[in-house]
């Protein structure tokens, strides 16, 4: 039986059409439930593997649905033509083990507890974390960074600007986790120090500085929304393999400056000490570890708001952007973010 439903949401200037197809699926083999959607041009191919879970089928449709969403608000559209979603049951509660890969197309695994109740399945970050996979190509091993930062730092900025998360709470987690990126003892830079630290929050550090850094070049014009967007419009998804040097040209040619590249060329085999309690403070972020609290009056307040909000002209009128103090440890490169420890 065929069912279609039309799901309309709200993205940035623009209303994007959402259509399931098949809402309660058929059998494609014995113990299997499959079933589709379209978002924008793109197709998602939903295939659930032993019909064990208590949540109703709604509901997983409901959050594959909000995950992409998110991707096709940050990117202003969904990062490949289609997708494989293959959910595996597990006992007990929460989602684990996601993993995206680039080949028939694009796919994605991911594990989903059959007591999973809704309201946990519209709180999960997991699955907008894999569908960012889906926006960038497959580089070098050593750069496994990358691809692990963009995700981790994107995923929260795409559930905000889609609804489903708070600002409040957004930066509440970026301060409490992002320490966790900063270089330790024995560091040689992202391309060679493959902690998990390292791999996931020293990736998403290095996504915060380029986006303040974009925005200040640019006054606020752009962020790095636009460069990984013309990235993806330069052909580079996961289906492909690039090296990062021709993602981050094409990152910078997309914003009209050069970010991307020299703060690579700083972070990649050496250890970049970030003073995280000076960047917070200008962008106005004051968290005591259980609330936060954002000044409108910060430095760099314009700035954060444009994260969150996509709102790209949110300039202060009638002056520029201020030139933030150096955040790193060390020898400043001009009054930008972009700085070597000693």
């Amino acid at each position: 039986m065929l069912r279609t439903l039309v799901v309309r949401f709200s993205a940035h200037a623009a209303s994007i059409a959402i259509v399931f197809l098949s809402w309660f699926g058929f059998a494609a083999t014995a113990g299997e439930m499959t079933s589709s959607l379209l978002i924008g041009n793109a197709r998602i191919d939903v295939v659930i593997e032993r019909t064990s879970l208590h949540a109703p089928v709604k509901d997983i449709f409901l959050w594959v649905k909000a995950a992409a969403e998110a991707v096709t608000t940050y990117y202003g559209r969904f990062p490949v033509p289609e997708v494989l979603i293959r959910i595996t049951p597990f006992e007990g509660r929460g989602t684990r083990d996601g993993m995206t890969f680039g080949d028939r197309g694009g796919r994605i695994t991911i594990g989903v507890g059959n007591d999973t109740s809704p309201s946990e399945l519209a709180s999960d970050w997991m699955l907008t974390h894999e569908m960012v996979h889906l926006a960038f190509p497959s580089v070098d091993e050593k750069h496994h960074w990358i691809e692990e930062g963009i995700a981790t730092y994107v995923e929260p900025i795409a559930r905000v600007r889609a609804g489903h998360l708070t600002a409040d709470q957004m930066w509440l987690d970026l301060v409490r986790d992002m320490h966790q990126g900063l270089p330790q003892v024995g560091d040689r830079g992202l391309d060679h120090t493959h902690t998990w630290g390292r791999t996931y929050w020293g990736g998403a550090l290095f996504c915060l500085l380029a986006d303040v850094e974009i925005r200040r070049q640019t006054n606020n014009a752009k962020g790095l929304e636009h460069a990984l967007r013309g990235i993806l419009e330069a052909g580079g998804d996961i289906r492909k393999d690039w090296t990062l040097e021709a993602a981050l040209r094409a990152g910078d040619r997309a914003v009209g400056v050069s970010v991307l590249q020299p703060l690579y060329a700083k972070m990649k085999d050496k250890p970049v000490r970030v003073d995280l309690a000076i960047l917070w403070s200008q962008l106005g972020v004051q968290s005591d570890g259980v609330n936060v609290r954002c000044d409108d009056n910060a430095t760099l307040a314009a700035i954060r708001r444009a994260i969150t909000t996509a709102e790209s002209n949110a300039v202060a009128k009638h002056s520029l952007l201020p030139r933030p103090t150096a955040v790193f440890v060390g020898r400043a490169v001009g009054s930008s973010l972009i700085g070597l420890a000693k």
